[in-house]
Protein backbone atom coordinates (compact mmCIF):
# COMPACT_ATOMS: atom_id res chain seq x y z
CA UNK A 1 0.00 0.00 0.00
CA UNK A 2 1.42 3.56 -1.12
CA UNK A 3 2.69 5.19 2.57
CA UNK A 4 0.35 8.34 1.79
CA UNK A 5 -2.73 6.25 1.35
CA UNK A 6 -1.68 4.60 4.57
CA UNK A 7 -1.69 8.02 6.19
CA UNK A 8 -4.28 9.07 4.74
CA UNK A 9 -6.50 6.55 6.15
CA UNK A 10 -5.02 6.80 9.85
CA UNK A 11 -5.77 10.91 9.85
CA UNK A 12 -9.54 9.65 8.92
CA UNK A 13 -9.94 7.22 11.35
CA UNK A 14 -8.05 9.57 14.21
CA UNK A 15 -10.90 12.25 13.39
CA UNK A 16 -13.64 9.60 14.25
CA UNK A 17 -11.87 9.86 17.57
CA UNK A 18 -11.67 13.36 17.41
CA UNK A 19 -14.95 13.38 17.12
CA UNK A 20 -15.74 11.45 19.95
CA UNK A 21 -13.61 13.44 22.10
CA UNK A 22 -15.19 16.40 21.41
CA UNK A 23 -18.64 15.27 21.87
CA UNK A 24 -17.20 13.94 25.56
CA UNK A 25 -15.52 17.52 26.22
CA UNK A 26 -18.65 19.41 25.67
CA UNK A 27 -20.34 17.19 28.15
CA UNK A 28 -17.33 17.33 30.68
CA UNK A 29 -16.75 21.20 30.14
CA UNK A 30 -20.07 22.36 30.13
CA UNK A 31 -20.93 25.84 32.45
CA UNK A 32 -24.50 23.69 33.84
CA UNK A 33 -21.88 20.53 34.72
CA UNK A 34 -20.96 20.74 38.26
CA UNK A 35 -18.45 18.58 37.55
CA UNK A 36 -16.62 20.63 35.30
CA UNK A 37 -15.84 23.45 38.23
CA UNK A 38 -13.84 20.40 40.32
CA UNK A 39 -10.38 19.46 40.49
CA UNK A 40 -11.38 16.28 38.71
CA UNK A 41 -13.57 18.32 35.97
CA UNK A 42 -11.08 20.35 35.02
CA UNK A 43 -8.47 17.13 34.73
CA UNK A 44 -10.67 15.68 32.29
CA UNK A 45 -11.49 18.39 30.31
CA UNK A 46 -7.40 19.15 29.87
CA UNK A 47 -7.31 15.35 29.14
CA UNK A 48 -10.22 15.52 26.83
CA UNK A 49 -8.94 19.06 24.88
CA UNK A 50 -5.38 17.57 24.76
CA UNK A 51 -7.03 14.55 22.92
CA UNK A 52 -8.78 16.48 20.43
CA UNK A 53 -5.64 18.18 19.39
CA UNK A 54 -3.42 15.32 19.12
CA UNK A 55 -6.37 13.39 17.00
CA UNK A 56 -7.36 16.30 14.38
CA UNK A 57 -6.91 17.11 11.08
CA UNK A 58 -6.12 20.34 10.35
CA UNK A 59 -7.09 22.29 7.30
CA UNK A 60 -5.76 25.81 6.12
CA UNK A 61 -7.21 28.63 7.73
CA UNK A 62 -8.40 32.26 6.57
CA UNK A 63 -6.42 35.20 6.52
CA UNK A 64 -9.79 37.00 7.80
CA UNK A 65 -8.35 40.27 8.09
CA UNK A 66 -11.38 42.43 7.60
CA UNK A 67 -10.25 46.03 8.49
CA UNK A 68 -7.13 47.95 9.29
CA UNK A 69 -6.65 51.43 11.54
CA UNK A 70 -4.74 53.71 9.29
CA UNK A 71 -4.12 57.36 10.58
CA UNK A 72 -6.85 56.87 13.27
CA UNK A 73 -9.28 56.10 10.47
CA UNK A 74 -10.28 52.21 10.22
CA UNK A 75 -10.51 51.18 7.05
CA UNK A 76 -12.24 48.00 5.33
CA UNK A 77 -10.29 45.57 3.85
CA UNK A 78 -11.37 43.04 0.85
CA UNK A 79 -9.12 39.71 0.51
CA UNK A 80 -9.52 39.44 -3.49
CA UNK A 81 -7.82 36.85 -5.66
CA UNK A 82 -6.93 39.06 -8.46
CA UNK A 83 -4.72 36.53 -10.77
CA UNK A 84 -5.08 32.45 -10.50
CA UNK A 85 -2.84 30.08 -11.79
CA UNK A 86 -2.58 26.20 -11.16
CA UNK A 87 0.00 26.45 -8.37
CA UNK A 88 -0.78 29.72 -6.69
CA UNK A 89 -3.33 32.07 -6.35
CA UNK A 90 -2.39 36.25 -6.26
CA UNK A 91 -4.39 37.50 -3.52
CA UNK A 92 -5.21 41.48 -2.71
CA UNK A 93 -5.83 42.84 0.53
CA UNK A 94 -7.89 45.97 -0.49
CA UNK A 95 -8.05 48.18 1.82
CA UNK A 96 -11.42 50.34 0.67
CA UNK A 97 -11.19 53.65 0.08
CA UNK A 98 -7.46 53.81 0.88
CA UNK A 99 -5.01 54.95 -2.83
CA UNK A 100 -3.33 52.06 -4.18
CA UNK A 101 0.44 52.69 -3.05
CA UNK A 102 3.82 51.42 -2.22
CA UNK A 103 2.49 48.10 -3.24
CA UNK A 104 3.99 44.94 -1.85
CA UNK A 105 4.09 41.44 -3.51
CA UNK A 106 4.79 39.25 -0.08
CA UNK A 107 5.63 35.63 -1.51
CA UNK A 108 5.01 33.26 1.07
CA UNK A 109 7.41 29.98 0.73
CA UNK A 110 6.36 26.51 -0.36
CA UNK A 111 7.97 25.08 2.11
CA UNK A 112 4.93 22.98 4.06
CA UNK A 113 2.99 25.90 5.55
CA UNK A 114 0.54 27.69 3.77
CA UNK A 115 0.40 31.51 3.09
CA UNK A 116 -1.65 32.07 6.27
CA UNK A 117 1.36 31.31 8.36
CA UNK A 118 2.47 35.05 7.50
CA UNK A 119 -1.23 36.69 8.35
CA UNK A 120 0.92 38.56 11.29
CA UNK A 121 3.29 39.72 8.50
CA UNK A 122 -0.20 41.09 6.02
CA UNK A 123 -1.69 42.72 9.03
CA UNK A 124 1.81 44.66 10.22
CA UNK A 125 2.58 45.63 5.83
CA UNK A 126 -1.09 46.66 5.37
CA UNK A 127 -0.94 49.97 7.06
CA UNK A 128 1.52 51.23 5.18
CA UNK A 129 1.62 49.33 2.26
CA UNK A 130 -0.65 47.34 -0.74
CA UNK A 131 -0.38 44.11 -0.05
CA UNK A 132 -0.34 41.56 -2.21
CA UNK A 133 0.67 37.80 -1.61
CA UNK A 134 1.72 34.83 -2.85
CA UNK A 135 -1.24 31.44 -1.98
CA UNK A 136 0.39 28.26 -3.14
CA UNK A 137 -1.88 25.70 -3.69
CA UNK A 138 -1.89 22.19 -1.61
CA UNK A 139 -0.46 20.01 -4.72
CA UNK A 140 -2.96 17.01 -3.88
CA UNK A 141 -5.82 19.62 -4.59
CA UNK A 142 -3.76 20.04 -8.36
CA UNK A 143 -5.36 17.64 -11.25
CA UNK A 144 -2.83 15.47 -13.09
CA UNK A 145 -3.77 17.42 -16.38
CA UNK A 146 -2.50 20.75 -15.03
CA UNK A 147 1.55 19.69 -15.49
CA UNK A 148 4.02 19.71 -13.11
CA UNK A 149 5.35 22.35 -10.97
CA UNK A 150 9.24 23.04 -11.17
CA UNK A 151 11.90 25.15 -9.83
CA UNK A 152 11.72 27.04 -13.03
CA UNK A 153 8.30 27.76 -12.71
CA UNK A 154 8.36 29.16 -9.32
CA UNK A 155 10.65 31.75 -10.91
CA UNK A 156 8.42 32.64 -13.87
CA UNK A 157 5.06 32.66 -11.74
CA UNK A 158 6.75 35.20 -9.99
CA UNK A 159 8.26 37.33 -13.29
CA UNK A 160 4.04 37.05 -14.08
CA UNK A 161 3.08 38.11 -10.78
CA UNK A 162 5.71 41.09 -10.61
CA UNK A 163 4.79 42.11 -14.27
CA UNK A 164 0.55 41.97 -13.46
CA UNK A 165 1.43 44.22 -10.84
CA UNK A 166 3.62 46.49 -13.01
CA UNK A 167 6.40 48.82 -11.83
CA UNK A 168 6.99 50.62 -8.90
CA UNK A 169 6.15 47.50 -7.00
CA UNK A 170 8.52 46.17 -4.02
CA UNK A 171 9.15 42.56 -3.54
CA UNK A 172 9.31 40.92 -0.31
CA UNK A 173 10.46 36.74 -0.05
CA UNK A 174 10.61 35.10 3.28
CA UNK A 175 12.93 32.00 4.02
CA UNK A 176 12.76 29.54 0.88
CA UNK A 177 11.62 31.82 -1.94
CA UNK A 178 14.31 34.61 -1.13
CA UNK A 179 16.03 32.40 -4.26
CA UNK A 180 13.31 32.48 -6.38
CA UNK A 181 13.24 36.10 -5.63
CA UNK A 182 16.51 36.67 -6.18
CA UNK A 183 16.66 34.80 -9.40
CA UNK A 184 13.39 36.18 -11.08
CA UNK A 185 14.65 40.15 -9.92
CA UNK A 186 18.04 39.02 -12.27
CA UNK A 187 15.99 37.83 -14.87
CA UNK A 188 13.70 40.99 -14.89
CA UNK A 189 16.62 42.89 -14.98
CA UNK A 190 19.00 41.29 -17.63
CA UNK A 191 15.77 41.41 -19.92
CA UNK A 192 15.37 45.17 -18.79
CA UNK A 193 11.90 44.53 -17.95
CA UNK A 194 10.40 47.87 -17.00
CA UNK A 195 8.49 46.25 -13.84
CA UNK A 196 11.71 44.86 -12.20
CA UNK A 197 10.83 45.09 -8.49
CA UNK A 198 11.71 49.07 -7.14
CA UNK A 199 13.10 47.18 -3.95
CA UNK A 200 13.78 43.29 -3.29
CA UNK A 201 13.79 42.51 0.49
CA UNK A 202 15.27 39.17 1.16
CA UNK A 203 14.34 37.30 4.74
CA UNK A 204 16.10 34.42 6.25
CA UNK A 205 16.55 32.65 3.24
CA UNK A 206 19.15 30.08 1.94
CA UNK A 207 20.94 32.38 -0.76
CA UNK A 208 24.21 30.17 0.68
CA UNK A 209 23.14 27.84 2.51
CA UNK A 210 26.97 26.82 3.14
CA UNK A 211 27.43 29.45 5.16
CA UNK A 212 26.72 28.63 9.27
CA UNK A 213 25.39 25.19 8.25
CA UNK A 214 22.03 24.67 10.36
CA UNK A 215 20.48 20.98 10.99
CA UNK A 216 18.28 21.46 7.35
CA UNK A 217 21.42 22.11 5.61
CA UNK A 218 23.10 19.09 6.78
CA UNK A 219 20.06 16.37 6.66
CA UNK A 220 19.80 17.42 2.98
CA UNK A 221 23.68 16.99 2.32
CA UNK A 222 23.82 14.12 4.17
CA UNK A 223 21.28 11.93 2.38
CA UNK A 224 22.08 11.17 -1.46
CA UNK A 225 19.45 12.26 -3.99
CA UNK A 226 18.03 8.69 -4.45
CA UNK A 227 16.90 8.94 -0.67
CA UNK A 228 14.82 11.85 -1.36
CA UNK A 229 13.11 10.21 -4.26
CA UNK A 230 12.56 7.17 -2.91
CA UNK A 231 11.70 7.97 0.52
CA UNK A 232 10.51 12.02 0.55
CA UNK A 233 8.82 11.13 -2.86
CA UNK A 234 5.28 9.64 -2.70
CA UNK A 235 1.99 9.57 -4.55
CA UNK A 236 -1.19 11.49 -3.77
CA UNK A 237 -3.51 8.82 -2.59
CA UNK A 238 -7.49 8.40 -3.79
CA UNK A 239 -10.07 10.79 -2.90
CA UNK A 240 -8.41 14.06 -3.89
CA UNK A 241 -8.48 15.63 -7.00
CA UNK A 242 -4.39 15.47 -7.73
CA UNK A 243 -4.35 11.68 -7.14
CA UNK A 244 -1.43 10.01 -8.61
CA UNK A 245 0.82 13.50 -8.79
CA UNK A 246 3.78 12.77 -6.55
CA UNK A 247 4.43 15.23 -4.10
CA UNK A 248 6.92 15.53 -0.91
CA UNK A 249 3.62 15.12 1.42
CA UNK A 250 3.17 17.88 3.83
CA UNK A 251 2.90 15.47 6.67
CA UNK A 252 6.71 14.70 6.19
CA UNK A 253 7.64 18.01 6.40
CA UNK A 254 5.97 19.06 10.00
CA UNK A 255 6.91 15.56 11.03
CA UNK A 256 10.51 17.53 10.32
CA UNK A 257 9.50 20.94 11.68
CA UNK A 258 8.62 19.21 15.35
CA UNK A 259 11.44 16.92 15.35
CA UNK A 260 13.96 19.57 15.63
CA UNK A 261 12.38 21.53 18.24
CA UNK A 262 10.87 18.03 20.09
CA UNK A 263 11.59 18.97 23.76
CA UNK A 264 9.82 23.35 22.63
CA UNK A 265 6.72 21.52 21.46
CA UNK A 266 6.42 19.19 24.25
CA UNK A 267 6.90 21.44 26.81
CA UNK A 268 3.59 23.72 25.09
CA UNK A 269 1.81 21.12 25.06
CA UNK A 270 2.42 20.25 28.65
CA UNK A 271 2.10 23.93 29.45
CA UNK A 272 -1.53 24.10 27.77
CA UNK A 273 -2.55 21.17 29.70
CA UNK A 274 -2.01 22.86 32.92
CA UNK A 275 -3.51 26.47 31.93
CA UNK A 276 -6.63 24.54 31.28
CA UNK A 277 -6.56 23.10 34.80
CA UNK A 278 -5.33 25.96 36.44
CA UNK A 279 -7.44 28.59 34.04
CA UNK A 280 -4.61 30.76 32.40
CA UNK A 281 -7.64 31.17 29.10
CA UNK A 282 -5.41 34.21 27.80
CA UNK A 283 -2.19 31.55 27.05
CA UNK A 284 -4.92 28.98 26.01
CA UNK A 285 -5.87 31.01 23.36
CA UNK A 286 -2.03 31.74 22.02
CA UNK A 287 -1.69 28.01 21.71
CA UNK A 288 -4.90 27.03 19.86
CA UNK A 289 -4.08 30.04 17.60
CA UNK A 290 -0.67 29.18 16.60
CA UNK A 291 -0.97 25.41 16.57
CA UNK A 292 -3.96 25.39 14.23
CA UNK A 293 -1.87 27.16 11.66
CA UNK A 294 1.35 24.92 12.31
CA UNK A 295 -0.03 21.96 12.16
CA UNK A 296 -2.25 22.78 8.76
CA UNK A 297 0.27 21.77 5.91
CA UNK A 298 -0.06 21.22 1.99
CA UNK A 299 2.04 18.89 -0.20
CA UNK A 300 4.96 20.30 -2.36
CA UNK A 301 5.40 19.52 -6.20
CA UNK A 302 8.17 16.80 -6.24
CA UNK A 303 9.71 18.49 -9.24
CA UNK A 304 9.95 21.65 -7.24
CA UNK A 305 10.89 20.12 -4.00
CA UNK A 306 13.44 17.66 -5.72
CA UNK A 307 15.24 20.33 -7.91
CA UNK A 308 15.04 22.52 -4.36
CA UNK A 309 17.16 20.00 -2.52
CA UNK A 310 19.69 19.17 -5.51
CA UNK A 311 20.20 22.97 -7.11
CA UNK A 312 20.42 25.18 -3.58
CA UNK A 313 20.94 22.88 -0.75
CA UNK A 314 23.42 20.11 -2.41
CA UNK A 315 25.18 22.23 -5.25
CA UNK A 316 24.93 25.23 -4.04
CA UNK A 317 24.29 26.61 -7.59
CA UNK A 318 22.87 30.13 -6.33
CA UNK A 319 26.22 30.80 -4.62
CA UNK A 320 29.06 29.72 -6.92
CA UNK A 321 27.52 31.56 -9.92
CA UNK A 322 26.26 28.65 -11.49
CA UNK A 323 22.22 28.98 -11.60
CA UNK A 324 20.37 29.02 -14.54
CA UNK A 325 16.99 30.07 -15.79
CA UNK A 326 15.14 28.13 -18.71
CA UNK A 327 18.57 26.74 -19.29
CA UNK A 328 20.31 29.95 -19.38
CA UNK A 329 22.78 31.68 -16.82
CA UNK A 330 21.57 34.22 -14.59
CA UNK A 331 23.92 37.43 -14.17
CA UNK A 332 22.94 38.84 -11.12
CA UNK A 333 25.32 41.35 -12.41
CA UNK A 334 22.34 42.94 -14.19
CA UNK A 335 20.66 43.79 -11.12
CA UNK A 336 21.96 47.63 -10.34
CA UNK A 337 18.89 49.85 -9.48
CA UNK A 338 17.00 47.68 -7.56
CA UNK A 339 17.48 48.14 -3.50
CA UNK A 340 18.23 45.40 -1.93
CA UNK A 341 17.62 44.75 1.67
CA UNK A 342 18.71 41.42 3.44
CA UNK A 343 17.36 40.10 7.06
CA UNK A 344 18.54 37.56 9.14
CA UNK A 345 17.89 36.78 12.89
CA UNK A 346 20.56 35.78 14.90
CA UNK A 347 19.02 32.90 16.75
CA UNK A 348 17.69 31.29 13.79
CA UNK A 349 18.27 27.65 13.74
CA UNK A 350 16.81 26.97 10.01
CA UNK A 351 18.78 29.14 8.10
CA UNK A 352 21.93 30.57 9.36
CA UNK A 353 23.87 33.79 9.85
CA UNK A 354 25.37 35.22 6.84
CA UNK A 355 23.39 32.54 4.55
CA UNK A 356 21.10 35.61 3.28
CA UNK A 357 23.65 38.01 3.65
CA UNK A 358 25.02 36.30 1.21
CA UNK A 359 22.68 37.92 -1.54
CA UNK A 360 24.85 41.34 -0.87
CA UNK A 361 27.95 39.73 -2.63
CA UNK A 362 25.95 37.89 -5.25
CA UNK A 363 24.60 41.39 -6.26
CA UNK A 364 27.42 43.41 -6.03
CA UNK A 365 26.35 45.92 -8.93
CA UNK A 366 24.04 47.91 -6.57
CA UNK A 367 25.02 50.84 -5.29
CA UNK A 368 26.50 50.76 -1.53
CA UNK A 369 24.02 53.45 -0.57
CA UNK A 370 21.14 50.95 -2.09
CA UNK A 371 21.72 47.83 0.28
CA UNK A 372 20.86 47.29 3.59
CA UNK A 373 21.37 44.34 6.11
CA UNK A 374 20.01 43.44 9.11
CA UNK A 375 20.54 40.98 11.76
CA UNK A 376 17.60 41.19 14.27
CA UNK A 377 19.13 39.98 17.89
CA UNK A 378 17.22 37.81 19.79
CA UNK A 379 15.09 36.68 16.79
CA UNK A 380 14.68 32.53 15.70
CA UNK A 381 13.26 31.99 12.27
CA UNK A 382 9.55 32.70 13.02
CA UNK A 383 10.82 35.54 14.47
CA UNK A 384 11.92 37.32 11.41
CA UNK A 385 8.63 37.47 10.07
CA UNK A 386 6.06 37.34 13.12
CA UNK A 387 5.85 38.18 16.68
CA UNK A 388 7.02 41.38 18.60
CA UNK A 389 10.26 41.91 17.52
CA UNK A 390 8.98 41.61 13.68
CA UNK A 391 6.37 44.18 14.83
CA UNK A 392 8.98 46.62 16.83
CA UNK A 393 11.61 46.39 15.06
CA UNK A 394 12.36 44.66 11.60
CA UNK A 395 8.36 45.65 10.20
CA UNK A 396 9.54 49.32 10.48
CA UNK A 397 13.07 49.16 9.13
CA UNK A 398 11.43 47.53 5.82
CA UNK A 399 8.74 49.82 5.50
CA UNK A 400 11.55 52.88 5.44
CA UNK A 401 13.36 50.79 3.41
CA UNK A 402 10.63 50.75 0.96
CA UNK A 403 9.62 54.59 1.21
CA UNK A 404 13.06 55.78 1.05
CA UNK A 405 13.37 53.84 -3.12
CA UNK A 406 10.09 54.25 -3.70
Amino acid sequence: MNHYQAYDYLTRSAQVMHEGFSLLNDVASHPTNPFSYTLAGRFTHASLETAMRLTRRYEKLGFNIDEVDIDDKTYLVREETTLSKPFCDLIHFNRRGKTDEHKVLLVAPLSGHFATLLKGTVEALLPDHEVYITDWADAREVPLDEGTFSFDCYVSYLIEFMQFLGPDTHLIAICQPTVQALIATAVMAQEKDPCVPQSLTLMAGPIDPSQNPTRVNTFAQERPMSWFRNVAIMEVPYGYPGHGRKVYPGFMQLGGFISMNQETHTKKYMNFFQNIMFGDNEDNDRFRAFYDEYLAVLDIPAEFYLETIERIFKNNELAQGKITYQGKPVDFNAIDDTALLTVEGAEDDICGLRQTEAAQDICNNIPTNMRKHHVQQGAGHYGIFSGSKFRQHIRPLITEFIHEFA
